[in-house]
């Protein structure tokens, strides 16, 4: 999401978060300058709704003027990053399994040693 706050805020010829503080104490709105200034200066992590509809009240703005959202890239995964089963040729070929030992010509299997 793309937090457009200062941009709502500059429609309304606000240009510094003591402005705004101004503004939200207007409207009942009374956050701590801290809090004002931090949602100035970055997208905060979570807004509570109560106080999203006191910023539009204030800013006579929408959700949307503040919000926007932003396309997020998907890499969608190929047939080569995908695992493979067993038995499959791997990218390097040759078999996946080992292959059992062709018998002696003589009939008699070799024993280990004891």
């Amino acid at each position: 999401m793309k937090w457009n706050l200062r941009w709502a805020a500059a429609k309304r010829d606000i240009w510094r978060p003591t402005d705004l503080l101004a503004a939200f104490k207007e409207v009942g709105f009374n956050p701590s300058l801290s809090k004002v200034s931090a949602m100035w200066g970055s997208t905060p992590i979570s807004v509570r709704l109560d106080d999203l509809d006191m910023i539009c009240q204030a800013l006579n703005c929408t959700v949307a003027d503040l919000l926007e959202a932003e396309p997020v890239e998907v890499r969608r995964p190929s047939d080569q990053d995908l695992p493979k089963a067993v038995g499959e040729s791997g990218p390097g070929g040759g078999a996946a399994r080992p292959t059992p030992r062709q018998p002696r010509g003589d009939g008699l299997r070799s024993l280990p040693p004891n």
